[in-house]
């Protein structure tokens, strides 16, 4: 089993910067997907960004060129650099852990909060 534990969320001002991290438990972190998602009051969770063990990256549209994912296998942590934060920005963001359909954890969620 995979245990996921976020970090970093809080309340920043439109423009400004924020890095959360997600610690993970398991010597299986190396193998499979990361990836943050984030939901808003009202709306449906929706994928951020994701990385393969191998380091390929993917991200929502709204966040390309402003957010930044990466991961330390050695330390077992994934993280979420984000920059010029928008108000829409505004959600719970979750940390995932896939490498199979059976193998498939959350974190508990942090919270990010822009105001404008």
């Amino acid at each position: 089993q995979v245990q996921l534990v976020e970090s970093g969320g809080g309340l920043v001002q439109a423009g400004g910067s924020l890095r959360l991290s997600c610690a993970a438990s398991g010597s299986i972190f190396r193998l499979g997907v990361m990836a943050w998602y984030r939901q808003a009051p009202g709306k449906q969770r929706e994928l951020v960004a994701g990385i393969t063990s191998g380091g390929g990256t993917n991200y929502a549209d709204s966040v390309k060129g402003r957010f930044t994912i990466s991961r330390d296998n050695a330390k077992n942590t994934v993280y979420l650099e984000m920059n010029s934060l928008k108000a829409e920005d505004t959600a719970v963001y979750y940390c995932n852990f896939k490498l199979t359909t059976k193998i498939d954890y959350w974190g508990q969620g942090t919270q990010v909060t822009v105001s404008s």
